[in-house]
């Protein structure tokens, strides 16, 4: 199988070819760095290999899908393009247990974002069993590293000099989509079935990659008033068996220090861990993992492994030390 990564010398570019160039069971096409801009070589790249994976802005993907005229290419777009278009597959396979077989089938799957990944991962089964009316007024936070925010983010953060207070300010979090609005919303609203989009403030950090996304709920306002126990049982039951997603277990979370949500920890890995926490009455749903891994690359490529057939963790870590 042939693998052609289009925008491979982007942020997420980077990583899926990382990540794909030791593998011996597919044939990795590569444009050189100098000839990136040839549209003749692109071109022909694009139509000779079985998946394309599209690693560009919005514009620039819809534009390069229109340059695809073989058939038979599949393509794997990691922008926000595509994501809440129905002729496209979303590509979170933990969401039901009928998204594996549409993305195996798909031609077009679009890599859902960050932020909405965790924020779908947590919500969903809570809204799908009834728990959560569909009309709750959801709020969430998101606390992630620079990385998410592409290059020019990236470079702010790696050349600012915090000791003669230039660019002093990037090493608090800082908040940012103040007016609510953030590209992510509408997939986070359409792949949860909230009635309405929910409130939600990201916030990104001076450390290079690691998100948790927070959602807090008060338990008077759902539907049977669940306990903590009840919301922590389905969510573990609904992803019993997952190789990336874990529900930790409520013991485990018992005693937490203050760093126990450390954004971090999921980094290096296609894991995301789903944590149920505080108490009866008001319970808080956080969700960590790498915005580089499962909230990107690594997603990208449980996609493409589902589509060619193959073992879905085929060349990804689900946790650290385990690949």
């Amino acid at each position: 199988m042939k693998v052609f990564v289009d925008g491979q010398y982007g942020t997420t570019g980077l990583k899926i070819h990382e990540r794909l160039i030791a593998r011996k069971d597919i044939e990795l096409l590569s444009i050189s760095e100098e000839h990136k801009k040839n549209p003749e070589i692109r071109v022909k790249l694009m139509n000779e290999a079985d998946i394309v994976f599209f690693c560009l802005p919005d514009e620039a993907a819809r534009e390069a899908l229109t340059l695809i005229t073989n058939p038979n290419t599949r393509v794997i777009d990691s922008s926000t393009a595509f994501r809440t278009n129905d002729a496209w597959t979303y590509g979170l396979p933990e969401l039901s247990a009928f998204q594996r077989e549409k993305i195996a089938n798909a031609s077009r799957v679009s890599v859902p974002g960050c932020h909405a990944t965790a924020f779908v991962l947590a919500v969903q089964p809570l809204v799908e069993k009834g728990i959560l009316p569909r009309d709750y007024p959801v709020s969430s936070h998101s606390l992630t590293g620079y990385s998410g925010g592409g290059k020019a983010l990236i470079e702010q953060h790696e050349t600012a000099s915090f000791g003669d207070g230039n660019n002093s300010s990037l090493k608090h979090p800082q908040h940012y989509s103040l007016n609510l609005n953030h590209k992510h919303l509408p997939e986070m609203k359409k792949f949860t079935d909230l009635a309405f989009e929910p409130v939600f403030l990201p916030t990104v950090c001076d450390f290079y990659n690691g998100m948790v996304v927070t959602v807090p709920l008060v338990t008077r306002q759902l539907n049977n008033q669940p306990s903590l126990k009840e919301i922590h049982t389905v969510l573990t039951n609904y992803y019993q068996g997952e190789t990336f997603v874990r529900v930790v277990p409520l013991e485990d979370t018992k005693g937490f220090s203050q760093h126990a949500l450390d954004p971090t920890l999921c980094n290096g890995t296609n894991a995301a861990e789903i944590f149920v926490l505080g108490n009866d009455e008001q319970v808080l749903l956080a969700c960590r993992l790498d915005n580089l891994g499962k909230g990107s690359s690594g997603a990208a490529i449980q996609c493409m492994n589902i589509m060619l057939g193959l073992d879905e963790g085929v060349g990804l870590c689900s946790i650290l030390g385990h690949c």
